[in-house]
This record gives structure tokens, sequence and C-alpha cells, in this order.
């Protein structure tokens, strides 16, 4: 099967798939492992300020359409990324 290329600034991307939850109950788990409902709380309760919210937000548009497949698999292709 042929491989999707990244886009042209794949940085963005690997660093959401390398990004971790830096507190609270999930501190240390990757940002694409925490439940849906946890990032869903954030959009009703409003995501944090800088790039932690922003990554947030995308992770949100991303779980919702079901694609954290893609984002772990990137983590995996480029585990040395960052």
């Amino acid at each position: 099967m042929a491989q999707a290329p990244l886009p042209e600034d794949p940085n963005p991307l690997l660093e959401l798939a390398h990004a971790r939850m830096p507190f609270g109950k999930y501190s240390g788990r990757y940002l694409s492992d925490l439940p849906e409902a946890y990032v869903l709380w954030f959009k009703q309760k409003g995501y944090p300020p800088g790039k932690l919210g922003d990554q947030l937000r995308e992770l949100e548009t991303i779980k919702v359409n079901g694609l954290e497949s893609l984002i772990r698999e990137l983590r995996e292709r480029y585990p040395r990324w960052g």
C-alpha cells in the first residue's frame, strides 16, 4: 500500500504526535491517547492558552473524526523526531 506523503511542513503534526499532557490526571500521556471525553471537556470549559490549547483544538478535530490512529502511526514511524 502506498504511503501518503507528509504535508509540506510536517512539524506541527509530528509535534502533536509526540506531545504529552503536562498536567492533571493524564499527565505524561500522549495527547493522542487522551480520552475523547476529556478533550471535549476542554472544548466546553476552555482550552489552555498557547501551544497546548492549539494542539488540543487540533486533537479534538482529529478525535471526533476517528483519526487518532494516523497520529499514532506518525509517532511510530518517526520515534526520534523532535
